[in-house]
């Protein structure tokens, strides 16, 4: 058979929905497992269900009445056989209905089995980044940063959701489905990567202007890995020891930037906007917009209205020759 070309166009974008690092079709925890098999399931189904609908349909618009036929005429025997027809028909209905219910509800058993594991996050959602809080029982061992997101594979990671300013929704696919985050109350999700990578997740409900540049990145890395990367966010900023980054760390700490964002270990306490005391080592800057390189940083720094319009970070005035230091004494945050 030959596949007109407009057809394949189409085609090709709906599938290419199925896979990815950001497709609920790609499951890679159990929640999200759970899920892709409900779906599949009431594909299944359903699809079933619409294709023996419209074949029947057919059979009937096919098998017409005779014109000279006479309506009020009955046959007992037809209507006994369509009263069979309709009774089972309603009867499948009844049990589809009901074998849906019950496989929904295995479902969301386990996507809503939440247990305190070794692990707790409090991940907060602002316009437009996320504010991530690692709990620990020792207050020493607790530490923010924004947008990312290190976990360990294998194991189950309770995330708590709250809002600071309007409704937001965590949702990472590849991990489970979508929860809101809402101001004044908390709610709970939980997540496991049973393979390491990297999985995107995004803002699922719109929140203003940069609503779809609302993203974050969970990595999923092993127990040794994992407790390496918490033992440097733990750890304060070090002074840079490089001139340029010690120009732009004194740049940093005499401009407005202090008002608003943090780096432990200085005199920078802004707790409004994303911490920065480790900034350098994530992978990307604006919520995902933008790759961690130097020249993003800087550009960033000259106009963050330009990349990310609506974004809550005012313009600051530098000097050409500050931008320079201050991308490099960013970057170098570990």
């Amino acid at each position: 058979m030959r596949v007109r070309p407009f057809l394949i166009v189409p085609i090709a974008l709906a599938l290419s929905g199925c896979t990815g690092w950001q497709s609920a079709l790609d499951p890679h925890g159990p929640h999200a497992d759970a899920l892709s098999r409900l779906f599949w399931i009431f594909l299944a189904i359903l699809g079933t269900i619409w294709t023996a609908t419209i074949l029947m349909l057919l059979l009937a618009l096919r098998r017409r009445r005779a014109p000279d036929a006479d309506p009020l005429m009955t046959r007992p025997g037809t209507e006994r056989r369509m009263t069979i027809v309709v009774s089972c028909a309603v009867a499948l209905t009844v049990m589809t209905v009901m074998s849906l219910a019950v496989v929904s509800y295995g479902a969301q058993r386990v996507l809503f089995a939440h247990r305190d594991g070794p692990l707790t996050l409090l991940v907060t959602g602002q316009q437009f980044w996320w504010k991530v809080q690692y709990e620990d029982a020792s207050p020493a061992r607790t530490f923010t940063t924004a947008n990312e997101i290190h976990i360990p594979v294998g194991e189950k990671v309770l995330i708590k959701l709250e809002a600071g300013d309007v409704i937001h929704s965590f949702w990472v696919p590849s991990l489970n489905g979508k929860m809101d985050a809402i101001p004044g109350r908390q709610n709970e999700i939980e997540i496991q990567a049973d393979r390491p990578g990297i999985y995107r997740g995004q803002c699922a409900e719109f929140c203003g202007w940069q609503h779809a540049h609302m993203g974050l990145i969970i990595v999923a890395e092993s127990r040794q890995d994992f407790e390496r990367w918490r033992d440097g966010q733990i750890a304060a900023a070090r002074a840079p020891d490089d001139p340029e980054a010690q120009k732009g760390m004194e740049v940093f700490m005499t401009k407005p930037c202090i008002m608003c964002h943090e780096i432990r270990g200085t005199s920078a306490g802004g707790k409004v906007a994303p911490d920065l005391t480790h900034v350098g080592s994530r992978q990307y800057i604006g919520a995902g917009t933008l790759p961690t390189t130097r020249g993003n940083i800087a550009a960033w720094i000259i106009d963050p209205q330009r990349i990310k319009p609506g974004v809550h970070m005012p313009l600051i005035q530098l000097a050409p020759e500050e931008i320079q230091p201050l991308a490099i004494y960013l970057e170098s945050l570990k």
